[in-house]
């Protein structure tokens, strides 16, 4: 009979309660890179994995032998079928007819869309400077992203909605931080909204450049045909909340860092009045801040957004010399896998250099990916780091951000990576 690994001595729910992440710090000091867990609400045993090789088998080198796992069910209420909840050939023909709207000569050209947004922030933030009063940086990331990927995928017709409506009827996001069946109801009657403006814009002339008119466009690669209206509905809905939460955190945190270490602070300043002031400027341009994409990667190593996979296996696979029975739950801790003491010197410190070229090969390719790998990995990685890199560049180089400590920093591991309460900064002009 095949040797099981280590078996978690206590049964929870892992991955599904409010506690899973400090349970799974316990259980990987006490049990290293592989280790089971009996899930009382499933009658069966959840697989918890860390080691890079056993990620990479998973992910990429026999990822066809895993489907999505546990989680999925509650994620699918929220989006529906779309690309992030879609299996099997629908998955396969869905991200074939999206991936170029996600090329970076595409991403590009939201220059004015992102350079926008960041003025509009600027200029709340000088105003708040002026009078002395600090911002709630989570909410200010979460407004600002929110803006970004709104003005991404519906372009001009976003004012026209907020019109008709009397608001943005998407700022249900930003205001419901639970992320419940009640968000979900809610968040699923947009439906009829979005329904409503791709009648409209097939039965208008006017040209749009955003994701829905990109979306409407696709054409499968076979039949040449569009996307059924359900799918684009639920691409759309997906591309809303994929597109915002996960750079809101990652902001959030990577200005906490910031605040916390000022070495750092100081040479990311540096880098940024190096580089010429434009209020958009494009991917290329971005991409040359070299420091800056350092700090963004060393805050995604620290706090992935995304911060735990899980995946199910179709037949029995070996995974850490163990065998996995066929429809199994496999989880992927992202956030453990990034500071696995084995591939990361000093894992908890927030060190930018470790970033740097001459010290990439100091470890395995998959102990770090905060968008995932393989196949599946995230179709808006470079719209993200775009974004990112972006609202530094514009930002930064005008205000350090001091934390203001009102609360203890804690973590929120729920669908996202979040801080348990809003950090607070106090602004300060450079």
């Amino acid at each position: 009979m095949q040797a099981q690994p280590p078996e978690a001595a206590l049964q929870f729910d892992i991955g599904s309660t409010d506690d899973s992440l400090e349970r799974m710090i316990e259980l990987f000091a006490l049990h290293g890179d592989i280790y089971r867990v009996y899930v009382p609400a499933r009658q069966s045993h959840t697989y918890v994995i860390h080691h890079p090789d056993d990620v990479k088998r998973v992910l990429v080198s026999n990822h066809r032998n895993y489907t999505k796992g546990l989680g999925l069910d509650r994620v699918r209420i929220l989006l529906g079928k779309g690309i992030m909840t879609s299996e099997g050939e629908l998955w396969t023909r869905q991200r074939y007819m999206m991936q170029p709207l996600f090329h970076r000569r595409v991403i590009t050209q939201f220059a004015e869309v992102i350079g926008t947004a960041n003025s509009q922030l600027l200029r709340r933030w000088e105003a708040l400077e002026r009078r002395g009063e600090p911002v709630s940086l989570t909410d200010e990331m979460s407004m600002l992203t929110l803006e970004i990927v709104l003005r991404a995928i519906f372009g001009r017709d976003l004012e026209r909605m907020s019109a008709q409506l009397g608001g943005n009827p998407f700022e249900v996001v930003t205001r419901e931080q639970e992320r419940n069946l009640q968000f979900a109801f809610k968040f699923r009657s947009l439906t009829k909204l979005v329904a409503g403006l791709i009648e409209r814009r097939r039965h208008e002339k006017e040209e749009h450049f955003d994701y829905v008119a990109m979306l409407m466009g696709a054409r499968d690669k076979d039949s040449g045909e569009p996307m059924a209206e359900r799918q684009l509905i639920d691409e759309v809905l997906t591309l809303v909340v994929a597109g915002h939460e996960t750079t809101a955190s990652a902001l959030n945190w990577t200005w906490y860092l910031l605040s916390q270490h000022h070495d750092v602070e100081a040479r990311l300043h540096a880098e940024l009045d190096a580089l010429s002031d434009e209020t958009a400027p494009s991917l290329a341009r971005m991409e040359q801040l070299a420091y800056t994409q350092q700090v963004v990667n060393e805050a995604l190593r620290l706090y992935p957004p995304g911060w735990l996979l899980s995946r199910r296996t179709v037949q029995a696979d070996v995974l850490g010399g163990y065998e996995i029975p066929a429809g199994t739950n496999v989880l992927l801790p992202l956030y453990l896998l990034h500071r696995h003491p084995r591939f990361w010197q000093d894992p908890d410190r927030f060190l930018p250099e470790r970033f740097a070229p001459e010290h990439e090969a100091e470890r395995p390719r998959f102990a770090y990916m905060p968008f995932a790998a393989g196949p599946r990995h995230c179709i808006g990685e470079t719209f993200a780091l775009y974004e990112m890199l972006m609202h530094l560049h514009r930002i930064a180089r005008r205000f350090r951000l001091i934390h203001v400590p009102d609360k203890p920093i804690e973590l929120e591991a729920q669908i996202n990576l979040r801080t348990r309460y809003p950090l607070h900064m106090r602004l300060e002009r450079r």
